[in-house]
């Protein structure tokens, strides 16, 4: 049915126990000359034996799998992905839900779909793929979101930036459904302005949801510090629970002024209690005396590859030093790594290096990760990137 790619003897066994993932060390043969990126193929072990169905890449990740079962993958395979997603989304109360109008739908390996990304917001869809083989389906996967998802009445590409240089030459985001147009999204009853096409990811930052749900319990009359704050997910919820001062600060000029927006959106005036700043969060610190009862470091990935991982220890170990200074004696802070390579033993150790550094005494009251519309697929530990504490420091 599709070309057949043959693995190396006793390398059939990851595949065996549904990693999702087959690297290019493991193949034993396959016609180069009629193989193309993005190729749907067959993959059996080296005795001929069906193992999966996936889409083939010349990279160090040769095929991302789809299915363990031998089908077809056509219009009804792609409407039942979609299905299956919907109906959890559903289970987790995004459905008709008033007070959260913005979810993620596909998440990759999370929901079997490696290399896609669907995230909601009110009745748009925004997808990015993250691979030649899914964008190449992407025609189908409009045509599913719209039969499944029946809210949807927007749906826009924005995957151009995700993928292989010489393929995303051959495309452009766009408007598969739909038009540009003002989305707001809700998000346990707060207002955000969605920037679609020019927000970073798919406009907003999803997976911080239940994190910040939880933040705006400890800022009652306390001062909150927001470092690398994009659009404000942070502060807007602060400052909805009535926290005392909120500061929020950023690199990018964009985000603040996306953070104006959003202070207007819910509050009627850009200035209730909150102050912008768009400056590079540690020259703030090196210039900055203020201190806060609240603090949130959540930087972007510091590391996308094994070869910067030391790197990126030694800024995170630097940053949480420099939160840990600024701090309030009793004082509260969140801290985060979306590293992929730092894993959570790694980022928790380094956290307890920079409290070591800054001498201070610290307790861990949780342990935060992703929220359920970003699930990890068991098979696929590496889906668990987004790691989290909350310290009470003294």
């Amino acid at each position: 049915m599709y070309p057949i790619i043959q693995l190396k003897k006793e390398k059939e066994r990851s595949v065996q126990r549904f990693h999702p993932w087959i690297f290019s060390g493991a193949l034993l043969s396959f016609d180069t000359t009629q193989l193309k990126d993005g190729d749907l193929v067959e993959v059996q072990d080296f005795r001929g034996n069906f193992l999966c169905i996936g889409h083939f890449y010349h990279g160090s990740i040769a095929v991302k799998i789809l299915s363990f079962t031998k089908e077809t993958v056509n219009q009804d395979f792609w409407n039942n992905k979609i299905k299956q997603a919907f109906i959890l989304r559903k289970t987790l109360g995004f459905s008709d839900n008033k007070n959260t109008n913005c979810f993620r739908l596909i998440h990759a390996e999370g929901d079997n779909c490696p290399g896609l990304i669907i995230d909601i917001y009110d009745t748009t869809a925004v997808i990015q793929c993250h691979s030649i083989g899914m964008h190449r389906s992407i025609n189908e996967l409009k045509n599913a979101i719209l039969q499944e998802v029946n809210f949807i009445d927007t749906i826009y590409d924005k995957s151009a930036a995700y993928l292989p240089k010489e393929y995303a030459e051959t495309i452009e985001n766009t408007y598969l459904t739909g038009n540009a147009k003002e989305i707001i999204a809700v998000e346990n009853g707060n207002k955000f302005f969605i920037d679609a096409e020019h927000g970073q990811k798919t406009g907003f930052f999803l997976d911080q949801r239940d994190n910040r749900n939880l933040l705006a319990k400890y800022c009652t009359n306390k001062s909150v510090l927001n470092t690398y704050c994009y659009s404000g997910g942070f502060s807007i919820y602060a400052l909805n629970n009535n926290a005392k001062e909120v500061v929020s600060i950023d690199s990018s000029k964009t985000a603040m002024d996306l953070v104006t927006k959003n202070t207007t959106l819910n509050f009627g005036s850009a200035s209730v209690n909150h102050h912008s700043i768009c400056d590079d969060v540690f020259h703030f610190f090196k210039i900055s005396d203020l201190n806060f009862d609240v603090i949130i470091l959540d930087p972007p990935a510091f590391a996308k590859n094994i070869a910067k991982r030391h790197n990126a220890v030694q800024a995170y170990k630097r940053l949480n030093a420099e939160g840990f200074k600024r701090i309030n004696k009793g004082g509260i802070l969140f801290t985060f790594s979306c590293s992929q390579v730092v894993d959570k033993e790694l980022f928790y150790a380094t956290v307890m290096s920079a409290a070591i550094e800054a001498n201070r005494e610290v307790k861990i009251l949780h342990y935060l990760s992703q929220p359920a519309d970003h699930p990890i697929n068991i098979f696929h530990p590496e889906g668990s990137y987004l790691k989290g504490l909350v310290l009470y420091v003294n």
